[in-house]
């Protein structure tokens, strides 16, 4: 998960350098790549944290402490994550497509499909495995 992370990480610092971005944005536009970025950036740390935690706490051990830590990290990870992904996918669709509705149809499209995969369907099958 943390390669794919920094690999998209890397991809949205690559954008500001793109003679589009400038062109083809406005400053408010721009201003929501900064905040994707911020939020994509704190995903990362969220999802680094449990190997900080480990490596400096227990290292020797995994209690259901860290257990417990770590899985509140990771779902709180996804949130900003979606979040930063939509943002920028409102952006692509923004520049491939040329109207704003459309491609705020699309982000929101997406994080629709995120809230079913990361919320509902976990939930779902959670109450359908209980006895």
């Amino acid at each position: 998960m943390v390669p794919g992370m920094q690999a998209l990480f890397g991809f949205q610092l690559i954008a500001v350098f793109s003679s589009a971005f400038g062109e083809q944005l406005s400053s408010m536009e721009r201003m929501l790549h900064l905040i994707a970025i911020v939020l994509v950036t704190i995903a990362i740390a969220l999802v680094m944290t449990p190997a900080a935690l480990h490596n400096q706490t227990e290292p020797l051990a995994v209690s259901s402490r860290f257990i417990r830590i770590s899985s509140r990290l990771l779902m709180a990870s996804m949130a900003p994550l979606a979040l930063g992904l939509c943002l920028d996918i409102y952006l692509v669709a923004r520049v491939i497509v040329g109207t704003r509705g459309v491609a705020a149809t699309v982000a929101a499209s997406l994080l629709g499909v995120f809230i079913v995969l990361w919320l509902l369907l976990p939930r779902v099958s959670r109450t359908r495995s209980k006895p």
